[in-house]
C-alpha cells in the first residue's frame, strides 16, 4: 500500500474555545497551498484509491481541495481515527480497514499525525524512543506499506511545493527578439 498522510494546510491562528476551533476553515495562504500540492501531485501522475479526512472543517478542506486537483470522484471517508484527540490503536485500526486500496490518502492534524508516522516507520508499539519526524503543515509524507515496518518514500514540505509549483509555470521556451 501506498500510504500519503498529509496534514491539514494554514488554517490561522487557533481559537481558544474548542468548539469554534473545530469550525475553523483554512485561511486565504492554506487554500492556495492546497491548489499547487494538487497540481503538483497532478504532474506527478499521482491519483488516490480513497481519500480519508479527520471531521474537522480546516482538513476536510484541505482533503477536497487536493482531491479536486488530483481528480478523485468518490466521497472523501470522514473518520475519527484521524481527529485531533485520535489514538495510534484507532489510526491502525483504519489502515486495516483500508488494507484494500492501493493509493490511500489521509489528512490530519499535529501532533497524532507525527506520533502515527514515527510508529509506522520506527520502533514497535510500546517502545518510548520514536524517530522524531516533523511535519508542518501542508506537508505530505509518502510511506509504502509492506511486511514489517514501513519505508518513507519522501516527505513534501510547503516550500518544495512553492518551489515546484513556481518553476513548473514559468515558460520553458527561451525568449527570442521580434526583429
Amino acid at each position: 500500500m501506498n500510504l500519503f498522510i498529509l496534514r491539514h494546510a494554514s488554517a490561522g491562528t487557533r481559537r481558544i474555545n474548542p468548539l469554534l476551533d473545530i469550525k475553523r476553515p483554512l485561511d486565504k495562504e492554506g487554500k492556495r497551498h492546497c491548489l499547487h500540492l494538487g497540481m503538483i501531485l497532478n504532474a506527478m501522475n499521482l491519483n488516490f484509491d480513497l481519500i480519508v479526512s479527520s471531521p474537522l472543517k480546516r482538513s476536510l478542506q484541505t482533503a477536497q481541495l487536493v482531491g479536486t486537483e488530483t481528480g478523485y470522484e468518490s466521497k472523501i471517508l470522514i473518520s475519527n481515527a484521524l481527529a485531533p484527540t485520535a489514538t495510534l490503536e484507532q489510526f491502525q485500526r483504519l489502515l486495516r480497514e483500508c488494507a484494500q486500496y492501493e493509493n490511500l490518502l489521509v489528512v490530519g492534524h499535529n501532533p497524532n499525525i507525527t506520533t502515527f508516522v514515527g510508529a509506522l516507520i520506527g520502533t514497535p508499539i510500546g517502545e518510548t524512543d520514536r524517530p522524531r519526524v516533523r511535519i508542518r503543515k501542508g506537508s505530505l509524507a509518502r510511506l509504502t506499506i509492506q511486511r514489517g515496518p514501513a519505508t518513507m518514500q519522501w516527505l513534501m514540505e510547503p516550500r518544495i511545493v512553492r518551489a515546484l509549483y513556481t518553476t513548473s509555470i514559468k515558460s520553458s521556451r527561451r525568449k527570442t527578439s521580434r526583429k
